[in-house]
């Protein structure tokens, strides 16, 4: 059980924050953001969101309802509530529920309310259609709580009914966690919690990283046990396989574009990640993701390459506890292209938002593709930089962010950031030190 003064802490924490700066907070963009600049930084997640409600059977949203664990002042509740008759909100944090409430007072079926910080008390059993969580669990320093939490969802979830969740799944690190850098959680650690729970794990993104999402389907008590006790006998078929990214039908072999799609015919619905091997003569590619089927009953099944496969033409076997589940098929292998080092974004280290405009003489540079960071050399109007703090946010994307603090000798005013990897130049950055 999780430890009684932890809900007491993480409610005390979370209203000095809404006190402080909610919107900054809760989105991590800038301080002292406006409620429309706050409220535009939900779009990409409000998008993803969206994505998984395709596999709830068409139908009137208006009689669906949802729930979202950890609501804040109500900036994903806004956009998500014209997908569902009724919404509904908790939040350890009185003072994030009241912004919450006036935020939403225009909006007649989102209901925003606090809750104790680990349950979800007062909501009825199986009740609810959606459950959605992000940027919450990876600020719970209890893996007690976290999972507390999802043994609630499916609780108040209907059969049938998704939990489609973000959790930070970075490596473990020794020092305690606290309720802004809070646990840590593997994928594998996720796949057990969904098979004990009889949960069916239909997606697994981001792994390794901060943002992992993950997607499960509740199933009536013993589901899972009963399909291993006697797993039904199913004959499927692949259409072809391609690039995930690209669909193309050739996949490199390593890399951030290595992951194919399988196009599955008559997949079983039953299907799961857990019960799910996909095979490259013998090596195992990790499955991460199963689709809603297609008009045409053809279903995506996208897999990871295993990481010592080989190039041209490479057999692909799909087994379902431990069955074919369908003839083999080939997927053309390439080898990988060389890594393209590129910066993607340069800001405030703590005002995101802010692009070059530095307010707080620490300077944060996102890389995609930087194979050796340890290479990377910065220079502020022509002065060596020698303190880089380098944090991987995605080992197969390669990404990392790189934080530096300006030295003193660094005035306000027009800078310029120079980067150099090994032999490469990177395009100088103006800076305005403010």
């Amino acid at each position: 059980m999780p430890d009684s003064d932890l809900p007491q802490q993480m409610r005390a924490e979370w209203n000095q924050r809404a006190l402080e700066d909610p919107y900054y907070y809760v989105a991590f963009g800038r301080r002292g953001q406006e409620d429309e600049e706050f409220f535009a930084t939900a779009a990409d997640v409000v998008r993803a969101l969206e994505a998984e409600l395709k596999r709830f059977p068409a139908g009137d949203r208006r009689g669906r309802r949802a729930l979202e664990i950890g609501c804040g002042p109500g900036r994903l509740m806004r956009p998500m509530s014209w997908n569902f008759g009724e919404i509904h909100g908790v939040d350890v944090s009185d003072e994030m529920i009241r912004l919450a409430k006036a935020k939403l007072i225009n909006v007649p079926n989102a209901f925003p309310r606090a809750t104790s910080g680990t349950d979800l008390d007062g909501y009825e059993d199986d009740s609810f259609d959606f459950v959605y969580s992000y940027a919450v669990f990876q600020h719970i320093p209890s893996r007690d709580v976290v999972f507390a939490y999802l043994s609630e969802a499916r609780r108040v979830l209907k059969v049938g009914g998704l939990v489609h969740c973000q959790i930070n799944g970075l490596p473990p690190v020794a020092k305690p966690y606290t309720t802004w850098e809070g646990v840590r959680i593997s994928a594998e650690e996720m796949a057990q919690f969904a098979s004990a729970h009889d949960f069916q794990l239909l997606a697994v993104d981001g792994v390794d990283t901060q943002y992992m999402w993950i997607t499960m389907r509740k199933q009536p008590g013993g589901w899972f046990n009963g399909l291993a006790q006697n797993p039904p006998r199913a004959e499927a078929l692949i259409r072809k396989i391609v690039n995930s990214y690209s669909g193309e039908p050739i996949v490199p072999a390593s890399g951030r574009f290595a992951c194919m799609s399988l196009l599955i015919e008559n997949l079983p619905a039953a299907c799961d990640l857990n019960q799910m091997n996909i095979e490259m003569e013998g090596e195992q590619a990790a499955p991460i993701y199963i689709g809603a089927p297609l008009f045409d009953g053809v279903s995506q099944v996208n897999a990871l390459l295993p990481p010592n496969v080989r190039t041209g033409l490479v057999p692909v076997d799909v087994l379902w506890f431990g069955e074919p589940l369908c003839e083999q098929a080939w997927a053309r292998v390439t080898p990988p292209g060389p890594p393209v080092p590129r910066l993607t974004a340069l800001s405030d280290g703590i005002n995101l938002l802010s692009g070059a405009r530095i307010a707080n003489r620490n300077v944060k540079l996102s890389f995609e593709e930087l194979a050796s960071p340890e290479q990377l050399g910065v220079r502020v109007d022509g002065l060596a930089i020698t303190e880089l703090d380098t944090f991987c946010t995605d080992p197969i994307k390669m990404r990392f962010e790189i934080n530096f603090a300006l030295p003193d000798a660094i005035a306000k005013g027009a800078h310029i950031v120079e980067m150099r990897l090994g032999s490469r130049e990177f395009s100088p950055v103006r800076i305005e030190v403010c």
